[in-house]
């Protein structure tokens, strides 16, 4: 999943997005409102998180601005800020939750889910393809009864595979959304990743989950005929 870190705080931002792609997902930064506005209105993101406290155009506005440019991602509201009238003012321009300085790490990866969750597997909390179970809550995966050891990026590119089961699921598609800015599009690192994946999913399988549609990307599914 690829989220926008607003923060205008460097130290902060680079703790923060570290963390984060610690748990696999793919994070870019930007440091101030005008950055952030022009980058969410560019490119896909699944969520962001935006501080209220920017240099120039505050959170308050992007929200508001993105909401009316249509954008309809989960925006998490972050700052210090925690008055009342403050967390009101921010979901009534758009944001979906909101989280006040100085938060626990664990609470704040929790709301991440939940929007997450609520975006993008209509409140599902596990998707199951054929024998294939992931559980969103927990990020366990489990084949025919049987737990499946994955890293956090693995566990991402899985689960956003999962998310659009039957589709066609592109190298780009993968690229951006499991992935950050820094990701070199001249490297093998999605045919790496499927790879494992299906290593550890379908290896020794009769039914093959994962399959490759050459030159277009992959597809998982438990249908033969996909």
């Amino acid at each position: 999943m690829r989220i926008l870190l607003v923060e205008d705080e460097p130290q902060a931002a680079q703790v923060l997005a570290m963390g984060l792609r610690e748990q696999g997902y793919a994070v870019e930064i930007a440091s101030d409102g005008e950055r952030a506005l022009r980058a969410a209105l560019s490119a896909d993101f699944d969520l962001v998180i935006l501080d209220v406290i920017l240099p120039g155009k505050d959170g308050f506005s992007v929200c508001r601005e993105l909401r009316q440019a249509g954008r309809d991602m989960p925006i998490l509201m972050l700052t210090a800020r925690d008055a009342v009238q403050d967390r009101v003012t921010g979901l009534d321009r758009g944001a979906d939750d909101y989280i006040t300085k100085p938060f626990e790490y664990g609470e704040l990866l929790a709301r991440i889910r939940a929007l997450l969750r609520r975006r993008d597997s209509a409140y599902l909390e596990e998707i199951h393809v054929g024998d294939l179970k992931l559980d969103l809550r927990a990020h366990r995966v489990e084949r025919a009864g049987k737990p499946v050891e994955l890293s956090a990026k693995e566990y991402a590119v899985l689960e956003y595979m999962a998310l659009r089961a039957g589709e066609l699921v592109t190298r780009e598609d993968l690229s951006e959304h499991v992935w950050d800015e820094s990701f070199n599009s001249f490297t093998n690192l999605v045919e790496v990743y499927m790879l494992r994946l299906r290593r550890k999913i379908d290896l020794g399988r009769s039914v093959k989950l994962i399959r490759t549609r050459r030159g277009e990307g992959y597809v998982l599914s438990a249908d033969p005929r996909t």
